[in-house]
């Protein structure tokens, strides 16, 4: 029997429902950020992504629930979303001309290469999405009256701002009472901690919201910094994780929040910029799973490669109820979606289940 007791697709009218920002992404392609001279605009968001790689690759009935400014660009992003299939539940904030009251964020992203690192700038502050607050969205009709299969959200949206958490907490409240299961991606991301209390602050907001979930997903360092837990032997730049030390880490982690009744992670370690080791491993019922380990693998556009894990790891839960299968799709999704640039999947179903079943990269003709 599966661990996780999840609604049949019948009965529910929505198979995913994401809550997190959705921001413009600005690449410069093969340049850099400082000096480039144009960019190419992609959507993406940590939570936004799941439900797209869902909804694009796995044929999920899918929507995002988000907030927008009510300007060219915010109407870019909601065409953006229309284009990958997810259906935009949008709370629109009225622009002011200047964005000083709201806007919409955005999030220059250069992929690196060789020994120089991918760099991110995020510009996002005041983002309507960072103003949603506790009442804003009618959580009873979407869990109770349309039905919601699965609920996922993350700790970058958590971040955004003071309110934001308690907006987490609230649709969680209702996903609970609807039997809802709810997913939770750590995404520690010490930029959007540092204005707001730092690791510290954190670990409160995650701790509190962590009470609430079902499938917690993080790497090595989201566990550390935002739950507390500590994997011992691993060096400053994550090359060196003992995999039997990160299961000790997981065994504190559920014996304190018992709720978890799945727990994955994306095993990564960098050699370069463009030539990552990649593996993941789950828990599950008392259980650990460990999907292919693939080294070397070669990285064109690394950004959102973990959330193509998560949404691959909610696929095989879905699908097949089986932690093994799931934690294998989560990895083999996660490591085509890096072969390609954006933060967003372009894989399809058959060319995951061809990297599942072993499959190379010989010509399909």
């Amino acid at each position: 029997m599966s661990v996780l007791d999840i609604k049949s697709a019948e009965s529910c009218q929505y198979d995913l429902v994401s809550l997190g920002e959705v921001m413009l992404r600005l690449d410069p392609g093969e340049g850099r950020i400082h000096t480039t001279r144009q960019f190419r605009a992609w959507e993406g968001g940590g939570e936004y992504n799941v439900a797209r790689g869902l909804r694009r690759c796995f044929g999920k009935r899918t929507a995002i629930v988000t907030a927008l400014a009510d300007n060219p660009v915010g109407r870019l992003v909601e065409d953006l979303i229309l284009q990958g299939g997810l259906e935009p539940m949008i709370k629109w904030a009225e622009y002011d001309g200047l964005g000083q009251a709201c806007r919409n964020g955005m999030n220059f992203t250069e992929r690196g290469f060789g020994i120089r690192g991918a760099v991110g700038c995020s510009d996002r502050g005041h983002t309507a999405v960072s103003q949603l607050k506790k009442g804003d969205i009618d959580w009873e009709d979407l869990f109770g009256n349309k039905g919601v299969r699965w609920l996922h959200t993350g700790g970058i949206f958590a971040a955004l701002s003071a309110t934001t958490a308690d907006v987490v907490e609230e649709a969680m409240i209702a996903a609970k009472k609807h039997g809802t299961i709810i997913s939770y991606d750590l995404n520690y991301r010490p930029s959007l901690w540092k204005s707001i209390g730092g690791e510290k602050k954190a670990q409160e907001v995650n701790r509190r919201l962590a009470q609430y979930v079902d499938v917690m997903i993080g790497n090595e360092e989201d566990f550390t910094a935002c739950l507390g837990f500590h994997v011992e032997g691993v060096d400053d730049n994550l090359t060196n994780l003992e995999i039997d030390k990160f299961k000790s880490m997981i065994d504190k982690a559920t014996s304190e929040f018992p709720n978890f009744k799945v727990t994955a992670t994306t095993l990564r370690g960098v050699k370069t910029a463009t030539v990552n080791d990649w593996g993941a491993i789950s828990w599950a019922g008392g259980e650990f799973f460990e999907a292919q380990h693939r080294p070397n693998l070669e990285i064109m556009d690394r950004v959102g490669g973990g959330d193509s894990f998560a949404s691959g790891l909610i696929y095989g839960w879905m699908e097949f109820g089986d932690a093994d299968k799931a934690v294998n799709y989560g990895a083999a999704h996660g490591a085509l979606a890096m072969t390609t640039a954006g933060d967003t999947t372009t894989a399809s179903l058959k060319e995951v289940e061809k990297i599942v079943g072993g499959g190379g990269a010989r010509v399909d003709r």
